[in-house]
């Protein structure tokens, strides 16, 4: 497909040059709040940029934010709907458990749910045993997939977080790992639940978050609350608010209510950051393609609308790819093409475009008169003409 022109207007490739709009002189930006923890950060999740932290790649305890790592291998190697039986666990007092008894049955899905919403101690190590057979197997994989996402402040020594001198990571890595698993669908949708059914139970429960960070503002999506006495507390938190998606992390804060209030005071100083853009609007015509044979235009719409978060140091781009010439019979809202959402460069999010009519076949009529129009039928008569004459004249000389 190639970059689709706009019939009685500018073609799509200059229409995506304009869309480069230049950034608006940057006001000074607020200072980050003040944070009482060993180590923190702040991260713009769409991009990836760190907007501000304070040892962010000190190594450190971390506590149940271990179970993000358990998360991600789970998520790699096990079908959320595969029936595991509980294992026997002898908690020490004070543990985060699910509480499943020995031999119940239990899917990966709510094994899952009660590691991210509760925190499961139990429900980490029956993730390890269904993935590798053995938690020090399980835990080789962890640091073997840390190393492949370039985590180099980390290392696992247990799948749940207890304190270990070789269990810590860092702020920085903590972020990474989390916008990695904050693209898989299925951990982002239980990372940002409020409460859950475990269905799989016998008879069901429902658990709700220790994250109370979800219950207080409503534009947060997750992760993951930490508390040993050496990690203190710890949280990995993110939010999404006029197109804007941030994580935070904030790892030895000496209180829960500070903990708390400090990730939510960093994330909120980052959406101050950004104001709310709308580069494409749902129904918006963003290319034009002509109709072969019977001739016209067929205008293709957005399908959605895009909403963008940006700060005033950042351009906003948009490159549409459409055919130039489509053949019916096409359906109206047939996908057709695409509309990406660039951020100084960088796509950030893409839409389709679609038919705004339906197209029919064309028919023998149209194929003539479209061959006619062209020129090309009085071309070949004119050809064949010339070459039967030049046949009767060399035939005449003899």
């Amino acid at each position: 497909m190639t970059v689709a022109p706009r019939r009685g207007s500018l073609p799509a490739v200059l229409l995506a040059a304009i869309a480069l709009l230049a950034p608006a002189p940057a006001a000074p930006a607020a200072a980050p709040p003040s944070v009482d923890a060993r180590a923190w950060l702040l991260l713009d999740a769409r991009s990836g940029e760190v907007l501000a932290s304070h040892a962010a790649g000190r190594r450190l305890p971390i506590a149940s934010t271990t179970k993000l790592m358990t998360a991600y291998v789970a998520l790699r190697e096990l079908s959320p709907g595969r029936i595991v039986r509980a294992a026997p666990y002898a908690a020490l007092y004070g543990e985060s458990l699910l509480e499943l008894r020995p031999g119940e049955p239990v899917s990966v899905r709510d094994l899952l749910y009660g590691l991210i919403l509760r925190s499961g101690n139990d429900a980490a190590r029956d993730l390890a045993l269904a993935a590798a057979g053995s938690v020090e197997r399980f835990v080789a994989r962890m640091n073997r997939h840390a190393a492949a996402l370039g985590l180099t402040d980390t290392r696992y020594a247990n799948p749940i977080g207890l304190d270990d001198d070789g269990n810590y990571s860092s702020a920085r890595d903590l972020a990474r790992l989390t916008r990695r698993l904050l693209r898989n669908r299925t951990f982002a949708r239980i990372a940002a639940a409020r409460g859950a059914r475990l269905r799989s139970l016998r008879p069901p429960r429902t658990i709700d978050t220790l994250n109370d960070l979800l219950n207080r503002v409503p534009w947060a999506t997750g992760v993951k609350t930490g508390h040993t006495f050496g990690a203190a507390y710890v949280l990995v938190a993110s939010g999404r608010r006029a197109g804007t998606e941030l994580i935070s992390v904030l790892i030895g804060a000496p209180t829960e209510t500070e903990r708390d209030r400090a990730s939510q005071r960093l994330l909120e100083h980052g959406f101050s950051l950004y104001r709310r853009r709308l580069p494409v609007r749902a129904g918006e015509e963003l290319a034009a393609a002509s109709i072969r044979y019977s001739g016209g235009e067929l205008a293709l719409r957005a399908a959605r609308t895009v909403a963008v978060g940006l700060r005033p140091d950042q351009r906003l781009g948009l490159a549409v790819r459409a055919p130039r010439e489509v053949e019916g019979p096409l359906r109206r809202g047939a996908t057709l093409g695409r509309a990406t959402v660039l951020v100084d460069g960088r796509r950030v999010a893409a839409v389709p475009l679609r038919t705004a009519r339906a197209v029919p076949e064309a028919g023998p009529l149209d194929r003539a008169r479209s061959l006619l129009g062209s020129g090309e039928i009085p071309i070949a008569l004119a050809l064949s003409a010339i070459l039967i004459g030049a046949v009767m004249l060399r035939r005449l000389s003899r």
